[in-house]
């Protein structure tokens, strides 16, 4: 994949905020991408070996409308930047861009488990990855960064949208009964009403929409097997 490099990871919390606003004005928000034309999905995560700060980047590919694991990537990188919040793609875009340039199947779409504009300077992981990799990005969270929403209904595919400073800048979906919702957000080349629609056909009886869900487990498999671990690709 031809990935964009716009700035430097090795910078200070400072010069990393003033990446973000730099950043924040490349979001594109466009209402002419269609499911229709998705073949390839994938999930991006990361984990953390606390001990070893070190930090794993996963990228999976998943066909569509099958959902199925067709490639795995990782890579592993030294978290040289501090943790605070609000800035954590700079501890992990380093690892998810190495494990983007091994993909061979370059997908449609790219669902993070993060947020994109629903975050306190309207460019979350979601957003700062699909300008990086110029790839339509959704942000799918488990919990939430900013705005003010309240807790949709319980049955599937209802939702409430996020708002903050009367703009709506994400939306709170339930994606199974009796679960917990989770909160998408648009990420870059994306309207929010096609990243709900796209969330919901991803998730298949479980909380999570299936490629940040596999992402997420194919992370911690990669962690704790770090070392003696190979990176198959499915076929």
């Amino acid at each position: 994949m031809k990935i964009l490099s716009l700035h430097s990871w090795d910078i200070s919390p400072q010069e990393a905020i003033r990446v973000q606003k730099a950043l924040r004005d490349k979001i594109i928000f466009d209402s002419s991408f269609k499911l229709s034309g998705v073949k390839k999905i994938a999930g991006a995560d990361v984990s953390y070996s606390k001990q070893e700060n070190l930090v794993y980047g996963v990228v999976l590919i998943l066909t569509y409308p099958e959902l199925k694991v067709i490639e795995e990537k990782w890579a592993v990188k030294e978290a040289s930047f501090p943790y605070v919040p609000g800035l954590l793609v700079f501890r992990e875009g380093p690892s998810l861009i190495e494990a983007f340039e091994k993909i061979e199947n370059e997908p449609d779409l790219v669902m993070f488990d993060g947020h994109g504009i629903s975050h306190p300077r309207g460019i979350g992981i979601a957003s700062h990855m699909g300008i990086l990799l110029d790839k339509t990005t959704i942000g799918v969270a488990k919990t939430s960064l900013t705005g003010e929403w309240k807790m949709p209904g319980n049955k599937r595919g209802s939702l409430s949208p996020i708002l903050k400073d009367g703009k709506e800048i994400g939306a709170v979906v339930r994606t199974k009964e009796n679960v917990e919702p989770i909160f998408v957000s648009v990420g870059h080349k994306v309207d929010l009403d096609t990243a709900v629609g796209i969330a919901l056909s991803c998730s298949i009886g479980y909380r999570l929409p299936e490629p940040v869900r596999q992402a997420h487990i194919y992370s911690n498999k990669v962690k704790t097997t770090h070392g003696a671990f190979e990176q198959p690709t499915l076929f």
